[in-house]
């Protein structure tokens, strides 16, 4: 008798966003997903009510990542402008805290545009982290709101970029944080 560890749900949640991150929205069902784990369908229902359950959960787990990560990985930083430094590797990088380095942002971007509850959270996401980077700016008497979305745009496309090519965006993003710094 084989005696596997029982599948938690962060394993299928874990799951889900790599499926994601490979072959998209369309490997978040509970058969494939059941398959890509060597297990049953029942398993998957055990942790979830359903598949739109499932997404949702998936949502937020990435999202509360997504989030959070930055601002707790710029805490030990002692001024703002050390902040927006670090913030340009940090981002160029995109780990995410949970998922490591699985390119998982591109995907959920892509799968935003077919999906509305996903495009609401991909929003959220968005709307905090230029906050985030325009409150910094401002420490920094940057107070163009523009120079935010500039630095945040950088950032989803370098992760667009590094997601297909590999090639490291620190250096880059790490520029352009020195040139809207310079702008002071």
């Amino acid at each position: 008798m084989d005696k596997r560890a029982r599948l938690t749900r962060s394993d299928w949640l874990m799951a889900g966003l790599a499926a994601l991150a490979e072959a998209g929205p369309v490997a978040l069902k509970a058969e494939p997903m059941a398959r890509r784990l060597g297990t049953t369908k029942g398993s998957f229902y055990w942790h979830f009510a359903d598949v739109p359950d499932f997404h949702l959960q998936m949502l937020e787990l990435w999202a509360g990542g997504a989030v959070e990560h930055i601002p707790a990985a710029l805490a030990d930083q002692p001024t703002a402008v050390a902040k927006l430094r670090r913030l340009g590797q940090i981002v160029a990088g995109s780990q995410h805290p949970v998922l490591g380095d699985v390119p998982v942002e591109p995907a959920i971007r892509a799968w935003a545009r077919e999906d509305a509850r996903v495009a609401e959270t991909l929003a959220a996401v968005d709307r905090a982290r230029i906050a985030f980077i325009q409150g910094l700016l401002t420490e920094v008497e940057i107070t163009n709101p523009e120079m935010a979305r500039i630095i945040y745009a950088a950032h989803v496309g370098m992760q667009d970029l590094t997601a297909r090519d590999g090639i490291d965006n620190a250096s880059p993003m790490g520029s352009l944080v020195d040139l809207v710094l310079a702008l002071r």
